[in-house]
């Protein structure tokens, strides 16, 4: 595997991680595991067996490349982060100094994955890969910078922290992501029709049809007026 490669009695190499993807990481550890191999020309978080799983707290977009290129030869799973209990700390400048603590109205949900999974909905069909949620609790901390936090009133955010892991949720076929559409929704339906049934804005049901289209989980059955409808099943 390389030098780069180390086995979990070893160190992991979190050193230069974020504490989020750094305490998945060693959440996700089991005997045997390596971390940091490279593969195929890219570097891997946790290799089991020949199952390699990868690690993304943030947007889906930057690790496109990796895992449609990667997905072909190997099994590969991806690990996401969705906070049903966020807490928001805020620092003075001197970085250590706490100013406030307060918990975010905010809980994640399993269709949150739809947000990021517009960088590559087709995955979801192919049988190499899966994504497994991870549900969890977190602190997320917030520092001062009036030139870069302009948009929360100078506060942005520093560092995510793992306070603890709630439940898992793996997804390894469209269908385990179809069954978050309500089953109370008549078809055909709109987008419009599915944002009120999920009590959702029409921009995230849009990109939620747009990945099930993708995945071939709902197919387009005609129009009403201007407006497209769709009906669940393979396209």
């Amino acid at each position: 595997m390389g030098i780069e490669s180390r086995k979990v009695n070893d160190h992991i190499g979190v050193l230069n991680e974020k504490p989020l993807h750094a305490a998945l990481k060693l959440q996700y550890a089991e005997s045997n595991d390596l971390f940091e191999v490279p593969t195929d020309g890219f570097l891997i978080d946790i290799v089991r067996g020949d199952l390699l799983i990868e690690i993304q707290t943030q947007s889906f977009a930057s690790i496109k490349q990796k895992l449609t290129s990667l997905v072909g030869r190997h099994p590969i799973r991806l690990v996401y982060p969705i906070a049903q209990e966020k807490w928001i700390l805020k620092l003075a400048q001197d970085g250590q100094s706490q100013i406030s603590r307060r918990k975010s109205p905010k809980r994640g949900t399993l269709e949150d994955i739809f947000e990021e999974l517009v960088s590559f909905p087709e995955l979801l069909s192919h049988p190499n890969f899966s994504i497994e949620i991870v549900f969890i609790k977190e602190e997320e901390i917030r520092r001062y910078n009036r030139t870069r936090g302009w948009r929360r009133r100078g506060w942005v955010t520093h560092e995510r922290r793992l306070l603890q892991i709630v439940a898992r949720k793996l997804l390894k076929t469209p269908d385990d992501l179809c069954a978050v559409i309500p089953s109370f929704l008549a078809e055909p339906f709109t987008t419009h029709d599915l944002a009120i049934a999920m009590d959702k804005s029409r921009r995230f049901a849009q990109k939620m049809v747009y990945c099930l289209r993708r995945m071939g989980s709902i197919t387009s059955a005609g129009k009403r007026g201007n407006t497209i409808l769709y009906t669940r099943g393979l396209s």
